[in-house]
C-alpha cells in the first residue's frame, strides 16, 4: 500500500498539485526502501514514526510545580494507562502501525492493528494518529495485558483480545486547536481522548495540554517531552514491608549497586521481594537499617522502588 501511496504522490507532484510535503514523501520512500531490503518478518522490523512520539512531563501533585503557560487556554483529558502506538494513514488507507518503541522508532504491528481500527478513512491527507491501546481495568494487570498483546504474532488471536484504541494525538494538525482535531478524528471513526473520561480503563493521572496548536508549538520541546503538555499524577502510595537484607550486584556496565531484600509483598498482582537502591547515598538518605519497615512502590507501575522508611 505504501508503494501505491508514493505512486499517487508522484503523479500529483508532476501534475502540479502535490498532496504531501517533500519531508513526508522522503519519509515514506525510506519506509518502502527498508521493506524491500529487509529480511525480518514484518513484526520484527523497526521503522521511524512520521512524527516522534514524545513522552509527557510528569508532575507529582503536591510535590512538583506545573509549567507556567502564562495564561493560555488549556484542556484536560484522562491519562489512560496502556500501550502507546502510532498509526499512519495516507490516501484514505491504513499504511503502517508502530509500537511507541523509543519514541523515534517502533516495531511494525500493522497486521494486528488492522483488526482493531478503521482500515479506510475519509481523509486523503497523510496523517499520523497516535493513541493508547487499553484493556478494561477488571482484567488483572490490564496495562501488561494490553502491552503484551502487541507482541502477538497471530492477528486472529489479537482480534480476540478485549482491547480498545483511544486516539490522543494527530500530526500534522488538521485544524487550529486540539479539541477540533480530536473531533475530526472522531468523525473518521475513532474513539478519542475528549469523547469520555473512560472510567472502564485504568488511569495514570490527568493530562493538561495547551488548547491552541500554535500556542502549543510555541512552548517548544525538550529532547523527551513537549513543554505544552504534562501529566499530573498523585503521589504513589506503596506497600509497607520489612527490610531483611542488602546485597550488592554488578550491572552490565560494571557498576556495583545495592539491592534491598524484603518480605514479599503484592503490588497490583505482582509479587515483589527486592528493589535496586542504586547507590550507597540512597541508603543513607532513606536512613535504612536491617529490620526497619519500608514503603515500596512500582515506579511507573513497572520498577520496584523503596520510597521511604516507615517509623
Amino acid at each position: 500500500m505504501l508503494e501505491n501511496l508514493i505512486k499517487t504522490a508522484k503523479e500529483a507532484y508532476y501534475q502540479g498539485s502535490p498532496i504531501m510535503s517533500d519531508e513526508i514523501f522522503d519519509h515514506l520512500l525510506t519506509m518502502v526502501t527498508k521493506e524491500s531490503i529487509g529480511y525480518k518478518s514484518s513484526y520484527e522490523r523497526r521503522y521511524k514514526h512520521l512524527f516522534p512520539l514524545f513522552s509527557l512531563q510528569k508532575v507529582i501533585q503536591g510535590i512538583d510545580s506545573a509549567p507556567n503557560w502564562n495564561g493560555v487556554d488549556f484542556i484536560t483529558t484522562a491519562k489512560l494507562d496502556g500501550a502507546a502506538i502510532s498509526i499512519l494513514y495516507g490516501d484514505g488507507e491504513l499504511q503502517k502501525a508502530l509500537t511507541r518503541g523509543d519514541g523515534i522508532e517502533g516495531l511494525d504491528i500493522t497486521p494486528l492493528i488492522k483488526t482493531l481500527v478503521p482500515n479506510k478513512i475519509n481523509c486523503k491527507y497523510v496523517i499520523q494518529i497516535s493513541g493508547e491501546i487499553v484493556a478494561p481495568k477488571e482484567i488483572p494487570n490490564a496495562r501488561n495485558y494490553a502491552a503484551g498483546a502487541l507482541n502477538l504474532k497471530d492477528s486472529d488471536e489479537f482480534a480476540t483480545r478485549d482491547l480498545t484504541f483511544v486516539a490522543h494525538g494527530l500530526s500534522p494538525y488538521l485544524t487550529d486547536n486540539y479539541v477540533s482535531d480530536m473531533r475530526e478524528i472522531s468523525n473518521l471513526g475513532f474513539n478519542t481522548a475528549i469523547d469520555s473520561d473512560y472510567t472502564q480503563f485504568p488511569h495514570d493521572g490527568i493530562v493538561f495540554r495547551v488548547a491552541k496548536n500554535d500556542d502549543f508549538d510555541a512552548q517548544g520541546y525538550t529532547s523527551h517531552h513537549p513543554r505544552g503538555a504534562y501529566a499530573l499524577k498523585k503521589q504513589e502510595v506503596g506497600v509497607v514491608t520489612v527490610l531483611q537484607d542488602v546485597t550488592w550486584q554488578v550491572g552490565k556496565s560494571g557498576a556495583v549497586s545495592p539491592v534491598a531484600h524484603f518480605d514479599p509483598i503484592d503490588i497490583e498482582g505482582a509479587t515483589i521481594s527486592k528493589a535496586t537502591l542504586h547507590n550507597k547515598s540512597i541508603i543513607e538518605a532513606l536512613n535504612l537499617e536491617l529490620g526497619c519497615k519500608i514503603e515500596v512502590i512500582r515506579a511507573g507501575k513497572i520498577i520496584p522502588q523503596v520510597l521511604r522508611r516507615v517509623d
